[in-house]
This record gives structure tokens, sequence and C-alpha cells, in this order.
């Protein structure tokens, strides 16, 4: 292969450095805040370029989707007008670039590959030796858990680059991580901390207020350019809403009270995650107890959750598309939740989109939410959000379907399930009000030269 200079092509900047050099020392975790076109992608592409080539393994760079992926990194170019992919060198690949599956194959058996989380299944049983997570903050959570382990196992190194959306999953994995500087290299670059080696701004206030003029919303930009946490996540229907909760205090612990029903809401997933949400009704007060989630099983995972659980049911909220027959079993849904136990089910009506996210706009207020329980469908709520628009630079009048819209078309249900039946008692097709959890009421069953980053 002969010689090969690292980083090829690429001199980081001063404020790059920190990261590499604390990976070069031994470090293996690190989480990067650092704002839009500051060089997060391209520094940590070629650090994995520079592994790939000394280490041989498999390294990921993980985006939020797939498209996104491709659009941003495998199609994409640097400010400069640099191909990303050239950062690879050729005399280092073995063939050309795979663009179907986003795969860069080395000489020496290394992968390097673009992966969206939107597919996270795809990765489960690989073997990675170091991992990008780009955009995390609107990343399925899920992808890091999957992928700790196998880091753990190899000793291998993950890379976490992203701006702010909100008090998200991001941010609580952020705080985690500034608490153990030991295992792991934090920062946050703002637009006021990153200047190039002429000592010019990377960003200056008027390239933001250019960005602002031609489309971008104002509390998306403190989030790009500022890394502020505290602005809602931009495009969000519930931002707000649930901010608001967080600062009266009802997003803290809250019991399950066996004096009252517990009754379940879901989202079904065709080919996708299954999500359930727990709520009892006390007075006015809807308590949202529970959370549940899962992929790729089937019908009777589901059936045993709800039966390990403690709780004494009342109704199963469940989407008007419950009742269709299935062409490999020639049942339905309902049919099977009612074979299984999951009794009474209650169809929901259909409602439109926007008229069911009206509903849960009305009824968040009303709800208080169990911190811990709901963890990740609280995430789903803070990160449910419109689609944006590239071409026009605009929000568009309907949700991104990624992986937070599982929990959050679930509360949809809950929403419009309990408006219904708050305004037309009886309206809901029922099988029966046998509770068939009772009897288990409150019972739990290569040569290479390089220099470290220097420029």
């Amino acid at each position: 292969m002969g010689i090969i200079k690292l980083p090829y092509g690429f001199s980081p900047r001063s404020y790059q450095l920190p990261v590499l050099e604390f990976l070069d020392g031994g470090g293996k975790r690190a989480m990067l805040v650092w704002h839009r076109r500051s060089g997060k992608d391209s520094t940590m592409l070629n650090y994995a370029v520079k592994k790939a080539i000394i280490d041989p393994g498999v390294y990921y760079h993980l985006f939020p989707t797939f498209t996104l992926g491709k659009r941003v990194l495998w199609d994409g170019r640097t400010r400069e007008g640099k191909k990303f992919l050239d950062y690879i060198p050729k005399e280092a690949r073995d063939g050309k670039p795979n663009d179907t599956e986003m795969k860069v194959r080395f000489k020496n058996g290394s992968i390097y590959q673009v992966i969206g989380t939107d597919q996270y299944d795809s990765i489960i049983g690989t073997n990675p030796k170091g991992c990008i997570f780009s955009e995390y903050s609107v990343q399925n959570p899920k992808a890091w858990d999957l992928i700790r382990p196998i880091l753990t196992e190899n000793n291998g190194w993950a890379v976490f680059i992203f701006t702010p959306r909100g008090k998200n999953h991001a941010w609580k994995d952020f705080q985690k991580a500034k608490a153990d500087p030991v295992r792991w290299f934090t920062q946050t670059l703002t637009v006021g901390d990153t200047k190039r080696d002429d000592g010019t701004p990377v960003i200056t206030q008027e390239d933001i207020d250019q960005e602002i003029k031609d489309g971008m919303d104002p509390e998306l930009s403190r989030q790009e350019f500022w890394c502020s946490w505290t602005a809602p996540m931009s495009g969000s229907y519930y931002g707000k809403l649930m901010e608001k909760a967080e600062s009266e205090g009802r997003v803290c612990n809250v019991p399950w009270d066996p004096k009252y029903p517990v009754d379940t809401w879901w989202d079904l997933g065709i080919g996708d995650a299954t999500a359930i949400w727990f709520t009892q009704s006390v007075g006015r007060e809807i308590r949202v107890i529970d959370y549940a989630i899962a992929a790729g099983v089937g019908f009777e995972y589901y059936a045993k959750v709800l039966k390990e659980k403690p709780y004494a049911y009342g109704r199963h909220g469940f989407p008007f598309d419950a009742t269709a027959k299935e062409l490999g079993t020639g049942t339905s849904i309902e049919e099977q939740a009612y074979s299984l136990g999951i009794r009474p089910v209650d169809i929901i009506p259909k409602l439109s989109i926007e008229d069911g996210i009206s509903a849960v706009r009305s009824i968040i207020p009303r709800c208080w939410f169990d911190r811990t329980k709901c963890e990740e469908g609280l995430d789903a709520l803070n990160s449910y959000h419109k689609e944006w628009d590239e071409l026009n630079r605009c929000w568009k009048q309907r949700p991104l379907h990624d992986w937070s819209s599982n929990g959050a078309d679930a509360f949809r249900y809950f929403a419009v399930g309990f408006r219904e039946a708050t305004m037309s008692k009886g309206s809901f097709k029922s099988e029966t009000s046998f509770n068939v959890f009772a009897d288990n009421y409150g019972i739990r069953e290569s040569e290479t030269e390089f220099d470290v980053w220097a420029r």
C-alpha cells in the first residue's frame, strides 16, 4: 500500500485538537456539543479513517436516518467544496465505495460505513471497533444501548457529536458524561469559542443573521450556533408544553395507586416498534405511570409485558387499524389481543393527525408523568417535531416520521381516546369488561506514517 501520511488531506484547527489528543491517548468516550459548521463530522471522519488504516476493524458513522447520512456525509462536501469521501486515501481502499450500502472497504480488511439509526436493528450482531454518533440529539437512543456492550467488549471507542435539541436524552447523557471526566471527554463550543488558524471566527454574527433572514427559525439558531439547551426543540409539537410540565413539577415520581384501574394506549408497529402508555385517571388528574416499547417481537410479547406488571387493568385503547385482518394470519390485532387476554379493547376513532396533535396539546396540562418509568416516552414527546423542508427552508405542516413517532403516536391515540370517552361515554366498541389479569393483581411473575494531529 506504500506510505500514507495521516491525517490525509486534513489539518485540524486548534479547537479540534483536544478531543483528538484525548482519543490518541487512549480515551474511549467523548461527547462534543459543537456549533453548526464547526467541522464535527469532518474531524471525526478523519479520526475514523486513521483508525481504520492502523487498526483493522469495522467503523460506523451513524446518523438519525439513512437519507440524512447520505445527504450530509456520503454525498456531502466541506465548506471548501471537498468531498468528505476524499479524506479516505484511494491507495488504502479495496475497490470502489459501495453507494448502495454507503460502505468503504480497506485493503487491510477494515470497513467504514455510514448507517442510519432509523434502522438500528441492522447493526445487531455486528462487531464495530469505533462509532461516531452524528446528530445524536435527534437519534434513536436505543442504537447506543445496542452498540455500547459491543464496544465495551472490544475496548472500542464512541464519539457523540451534536447540537442541543432541548433537554432530551442527549442532554441527560451529556450530564452523565460531565460527571465522569475520567472516562469521558466533554466539550461545548459555541460560535464565540471557535476561530480559524488566522484568528477569524468560523461563524460571524452576520452569518447567523443571514441564516435567520433566509428562513431559519430563531429558536433553531440558538441551538445550532449558541448550543442552547434551554431553547425548546425547534419545530417541536409539544416541547414548550413538556417544558412547562417540567417547570411545574409534573414530571416527577408518580406512584401507581392500586385503588384505580390502569388503562393502556397503543401504537401498533407494522414493521416498526410498538409503543404503549399506561395511565390512571384520578379526579381531574391523569397520571402517566409507565411506558413500554419494543420492536421485532410478536404480539405475545406485549401480552407478557402487561401480565408481568402488577396493575389491575381497565381498558386497552387500540388505533382504528387494529380491526384490519392480517394477510399472514387471517386475524386482526384486536382478535389477537382478545385471545391473549388483553380485554376490553377499545377501538379509537380515526381522526386526522392535526386533530390528534390538538388533542395532545389539550391534555398534557392535566398530566403528571413518572420521570423514571416513562423516560423513553418522555424523550419521544420532547423530540416529536415537524419535517424540515430543505428546499423552501421552512417547516412542513406534517410530522417527521422517525424514532420518536412511535411514542408520540401512542400518546396521540391516548389523547383522542380519552377525549372521546369523556365526551361520549360508551361510544367505543368493547369486547367485555372482564379483566383477565385480575388474578395476577399485586403479583409480579499496513505500513503507515502518521503524525499526532500536529499542524
